[in-house]
């Protein structure tokens, strides 16, 4: 029998396990905009504590957490401060704009990190010419750069800049589990100083759908208006919170299993005349296609075919993720395929 193709496309692709999919189908739920469903709020609950924040939010997508969290902490017509190839500049549609007619101000950085420095050197004195600075968006783990992982050090840095410029802080952290790990800390840490936290379970908890938002309890009502608004009111939800109730206990301990699965999918692709893989600080590897003949689009095609699915990132880039799904022995296979295929 042909082997199931090895999808590192993204940890998005994950499959609710048995254990899982037993949670949600035994569920206890309720109407979740008439009166509340008690599993969902069990999961805002947990994922307060987790992140060290007073409350917290279940939405059905990052995205809508984001908006919500850039929506409570700027108003329109002011500037959000970001990194240049944040999630939030280039793959939310211009959310940012459309949807709290904030104007985005980027900030580029060398390698994908903001600094403290940085952030202080793109302020402006005050004008009446000029668009107010309303606050700073930190992505962690940094997806475009790689997953990258912002330390408790660099997060304290970037916290004090801010509150030096009596900026809001929101903190983009899709993946801040990985970022946790990585640092060596506790999720609650790197989202220390940050006033909304968006944090998502449908990355490295393998869940099938979902994010939460972190924020203080008084920013409750507002936060579930605006979710409201962008039609994030869900009804049984319990449904799909007890996936992250179950992800919580079950694969939160596992997650740096992803990361030394990439470091051994990195050490296997170096050295290759066909590419050049980044060296991975969580579950992302960079991999670049170092002939001039070959295009992202291309490989990736005469991958999928031989069995290996990576996505497209850039005009000389492919990206590589791992996750709950895939195993040591995925990670070995698809580096010979990606080595072979190439050669």
């Amino acid at each position: 029998m042909t082997p199931p193709p090895i999808d590192l496309r993204s940890d998005t692709v994950t499959k609710p396990s048995p254990g899982m999919r037993r949670a949600m189908a035994e569920a206890e739920v309720g109407d979740d905009v008439l009166d509340g469903d008690p599993t969902t709020r069990r999961l805002e609950q947990r994922i307060a504590e987790l992140l060290g924040t007073e409350d917290a939010l279940f939405f059905p997508s990052g995205t809508q957490a984001n908006q919500t969290g850039i929506a409570l902490v700027t108003e329109p017509g002011t500037e959000l401060l970001l990194e240049a190839n944040a999630h939030l500049v280039h793959s939310e549609v211009a959310g940012v704009a459309a949807l709290s007619g904030v104007q985005i101000r980027p900030i580029t950085t060398p390698e994908g990190l903001l600094t403290a420095d940085l952030v202080r050197g793109a302020l402006r004195a005050p004008s009446p010419h000029v668009p107010r600075i309303r606050a700073l968006a930190i992505e962690n783990t940094h997806n475009t750069a790689g997953g990258r992982v912002l330390d408790a050090a660099g997060v304290d840095g970037l916290t004090r800049a801010a509150r030096d410029a009596r900026l809001a802080v929101h903190l983009d952290g899709a993946r801040l589990w990985n970022a946790a790990v990585a640092a060596g800390v506790a999720p609650a840490r790197l989202a220390q100083g940050a006033d909304t936290v968006m944090v998502s379970i449908s990355k490295g908890l393998g869940c099938p759908v979902g994010s939460c938002l972190g924020f203080k309890r008084e920013w409750r009502a507002r936060a579930w208006e605006i979710r409201k608004r962008l039609g994030g009111g869900m009804r049984q939800s319990g449904i799909l919170a007890a996936a992250g109730l179950y992800a919580l206990d079950h694969n939160l301990a596992r997650i740096g299993e992803d990361h030394a699965n990439a470091k051994r999918f990195a050490e296997l692709l170096s050295g290759s005349p066909t590419v050049r893989p980044s060296a991975p600080e969580s579950n992302i590897v960079m991999v670049d296609l170092l002939r001039s003949g070959d295009t992202p689009e291309s490989v990736s095609q005469r991958l999928a075919q031989a069995g290996v699915r990576l996505a497209p990132w850039g005009p000389r880039r492919l990206r590589a993720v791992t996750h709950l799904d895939i195993t040591r022995a995925d990670v070995e296979r698809a580096a010979r395929i990606i080595l072979e295929t190439l050669a």
